[in-house]
């Protein structure tokens, strides 16, 4: 049985072993992008002095939407629990475009842009470099992602078919790194060791990543869950998230001028709806506001996109419709623990360090296991010329 488990493992691996490594390393290198960025880019992120009180809301977001061209319109704000943050103001387009502007000051800080090294990380590990096709035409970058991901699924299960141990001592070796017996000792126990460590976290990304790649695969992993997809759905949010920014685009139209007379500011009741739900939820993370819709999450383990929903009327900010996180949808949850498993961010920085150094193991387990490949076939070439040598 493992001799047919061990041809397996290796007809996947050889050929599609150098691309597993390179989703690998740069999803690796994703983990930690919010940091990096906010380290390298501090006086966007963060206030240089916190004062007594923010200024309103809406003179806040009315100075970030003048210093924006007629087609860009402010669709909403995030407000940190840090009083250190600035706060980051959303725009139309392009898409999860962002100006930061202290709100004690007023200041429009800057607009928020991905570094060119995390955009091509990205894309390496979406599309592996591959262009996004706007016409639903096939992105072949994302096919040979996707189809190597489930292979290296595959290349997981088969990996520890082979190399788990029948004992317990002969386990406690197995997770042994040697140093002082040759590098092809090393090179064979960092494989092995390093991927049995590393094989929860590496399965968990694999099997959750799947679902940014293909639609079939994600109905049935939704359908594990007892969720329904809706026909042309794409699991993520994007039907809705379209419609909202639809909604937002038209929210913002409302409080341009008609005929000459001035329309309501549809930023009018923010100030006076975030205060109200700061003081009803004090432990919050960010509290997000659009039109006619505001988000509360908090600094809790698990899911890392769970929120708390409340509509809200435009017009005099009061609250409509509450929808707790515990009452949500089974649909939305799902997404939420989807996205945090596969980054590794649902159990704090403590899973996400395990994450990073797993996404990493992942990357070299091809390359190390092309060396033990590469020596056996030498040797055994070796053994096959010295025995014709023999016979002649």
């Amino acid at each position: 049985m493992k001799k047919i488990f061990r041809k397996i493992h290796l007809w996947l691996s050889v050929p599609f072993g150098l691309i597993i490594t390179l989703i690998c390393f740069s999803g690796a290198m994703l983990v930690f992008e919010n940091e990096v960025m906010e380290l390298t880019r501090h006086d966007l992120y963060y206030v240089k002095k916190v004062e007594a009180a923010p200024l309103p809301i809406e003179q806040l977001l009315e100075q970030v939407a003048a210093t924006l061209p007629d087609s860009i319109l402010v669709t909403g704000i995030n407000i940190s629990s840090d009083p250190e943050r600035a706060y980051q103001v959303n725009l139309s387009k392009p898409r999860r475009a962002s100006m930061y502007v202290d709100p004690y000051t007023g200041e429009v800080k800057g607009r928020y842009e991905r570094s060119p090294f995390f955009m091509t990380m990205f894309r390496l590990h979406r599309w592996l470099l591959d262009s996004v096709k706007q016409d639903g035409s096939i992105s072949w970058g994302k096919m040979i992602v996707g189809v190597s991901t489930l292979l290296f699924v595959f290349v997981l299960l088969s990996g520890l078919v082979i190399w788990w141990p029948r004992t317990k001592k002969a386990l406690k070796n197995r997770l042994k790194i040697t140093v002082d017996k040759g590098w092809r000792r090393f090179w064979y126990d960092s494989h092995v060791a390093a991927g049995m460590y590393a094989f929860l976290f590496l399965l968990a990304m694999a099997v959750t990543g799947l679902t940014w790649s293909f639609s079939w695969y994600r109905t049935g992993f939704y359908k594990v869950f007892g969720v329904e997809m809706q026909q042309g759905g794409s699991g993520h949010g994007a039907a809705s998230q379209t419609g909202k920014e639809g909604g937002r685009e038209n929210g913002r139209k409302e409080g341009r001028q008609r005929d000459g007379k001035p329309a309501f500011s549809p930023y009018a009741h923010w100030q006076q709806l975030y205060e109200q739900l700061a003081e009803r939820n004090p432990g919050y993370k960010q509290i997000s506001l659009s039109k006619g819709v505001a988000h509360v999450s908090f600094n809790a383990l698990g899911n890392q996109r769970a929120s708390d929903s409340y509509k809200f009327n435009p017009r005099t900010g009061e609250i409509t419709e509450v929808t707790l996180y515990k009452d949500a949808g089974n649909a939305s949850k799902i997404r939420g623990w989807i996205f945090s498993v596969h980054v590794g961010s649902w159990g704090g920085m403590f899973t996400r360090i395990l994450t990073f150094i797993a996404a990493l193991i992942g990357a070299s387990l091809p390359l190390t296991g092309y060396y033990l490949w590469i020596k056996r076939s030498w040797r055994k070439k070796r053994k096959s010329n010295c025995s014709a040598m023999e016979r002649a």
